[in-house]
């Protein structure tokens, strides 16, 4: 598959905006890459993949926004066998199939400790730990800006080249026992990396129109 950084050199008639990357949009075709031409995928080729690019995934999501740059995403690579053997009799009957072909099955996770890394990442702002001392309201903002991620997370794996399988549908619960006991982590997604296969997609079904969407006041 053309990474991001391939498609972002075909400025051209077709561009995504009057102007296209002058303007600071993107090009039709890489807004097909990230967008309107990505599936989600449930079947993959056996084509491995490496290290560079689950690497090259961290470093486009690493930039997505959260309150107070809190930062509380955690990832897990599933790419062993071995591995993959503890992780599926967690998931759905219907998704274990979709993530045995996946040459890689990402678990993200909350991290509900994410303030300890407050001092280094909020540097300007003295006692910004402190200020997520209650346990509840703690967890809410690790999940609430670990989810906003984790769309980043899927988008950066389509612009570094991959096709993402995003699911839900597995025990929770088991899987923060099996892969994420001792740590204050707690799974919120599962996604299944790699290059689809033939007919690993589905077609497109509908999407809502503007107008139904969206009001502007």
């Amino acid at each position: 598959m053309t990474t991001f950084y391939d498609e972002a050199q075909a400025v051209g008639p077709d561009a995504f905006a009057p102007g296209g990357l002058e303007t600071g949009a993107l090009d039709a075709r890489s807004a097909d890459l990230l967008f309107r031409g990505a599936h989600t995928t449930y079947a993959f080729t056996d084509r491995p993949v490496t290290d560079g690019e689950l690497a090259a995934v961290y470093e486009l999501l690493r930039f997505a926004p959260t309150a107070m740059n809190t930062q509380p995403l955690r990832i897990t690579f599933v790419r062993s066998p071995e591995a993959k053997a503890r992780l599926l009799p967690h998931l759905a009957d219907g998704n274990r199939p979709k993530s045995a072909s996946a040459p890689v099955v990402a678990i993200l996770s909350a991290d509900l400790d994410f303030h300890e890394h407050l001092p280094r990442l909020m540097p300007h702002l003295p006692g910004a730990k402190d200020r997520f001392a209650d346990d509840a309201q703690r967890e809410q903002a690790a999940r609430f800006n670990a989810t906003l991620q984790a769309g980043y997370f899927i988008i950066a794996s389509r612009a570094a080249g991959l096709d993402a399988g995003p699911m839900g549908g597995f025990d929770k619960a088991g899987i923060d026992r099996e892969f994420l006991a001792g740590t204050a982590q707690r799974c919120l997604l599962v996604v299944n990396l790699g290059h689809a296969a033939e007919g690993g997609t589905f077609p497109r079904s509908p999407r809502l129109d503007q107008d139904e969407v969206v009001t502007t006041l």
